[in-house]
């Protein structure tokens, strides 16, 4: 009976514990670009949601960066039509938008962005991604690139509950599912 009990205090011991980080974790979210202005030798920007590639092509387009970066594009899209659906012109854009079609995972669009980013030779790199995508993001880039200076520019896309998360289950689980993701991708990195 007495390990059943040392078992029972261990697990709500471990649930309070996730459950203090968690609201850490959703009170420390970015909600902005900490230097916007700051330009970089390039920006990536990692698909799988709204205003990401938008805000990446509008950052190229004022002069932010030299080029842009793409990662995990499905295989079907084209610079031309992300240009065209953003209502930007293809021509003066078109030579420095690089889309890649392998990276579909964070870990995955880390790696794809270090290799793109070594060939290139460039040292400084925006990353736009949502605000709660972006510890993980972060810790995951700096994995794959540590002597790489990162600028984060987090996007809150407009159905993203930031400020009262608590109030709207889907944002609250999107949240909880993401600090969970964000544990592991800590612990994997204190472990390397």
């Amino acid at each position: 009976m007495r390990w059943v009990r040392n078992a029972l205090a261990l697990v709500l011991g471990l649930a309070l514990l996730w459950g203090a980080g968690f609201i850490w974790f959703a009170a420390t979210l970015p909600d902005s670009a900490v230097v916007p202005d700051t330009r970089t030798d390039a920006i990536v920007v990692l698909t799988g949601g709204s205003e990401r590639v938008e805000t990446g092509l509008r950052l190229l387009s004022i002069g932010r960066a030299q080029r842009l970066f793409i990662s995990g594009v499905h295989p079907g899209v084209n610079v031309a039509e992300l240009l065209r659906v953003a209502k930007l012109p293809a021509g003066q854009l078109e030579c420095c938008i690089v889309l890649d079609h392998v990276g579909g995972t964070t870990v995955g669009n880390a790696r794809e962005t270090a290799n793109w980013m070594r060939l290139n030779g460039y040292r400084s790199l925006r990353i736009v991604t949502a605000s709660y995508h972006m510890p993980r993001s972060v810790i995951e880039f700096r994995r794959a690139m540590p002597d790489v200076t990162l600028v984060p520019h987090p996007v809150l896309p407009p159905q993203f509950h930031q400020n009262d998360w608590w109030r709207w289950p889907g944002t609250a689980s999107l949240l909880a599912i993401e600090y969970s993701k964000f544990l592991v991708a800590a612990a994997r990195a204190q472990a390397r």
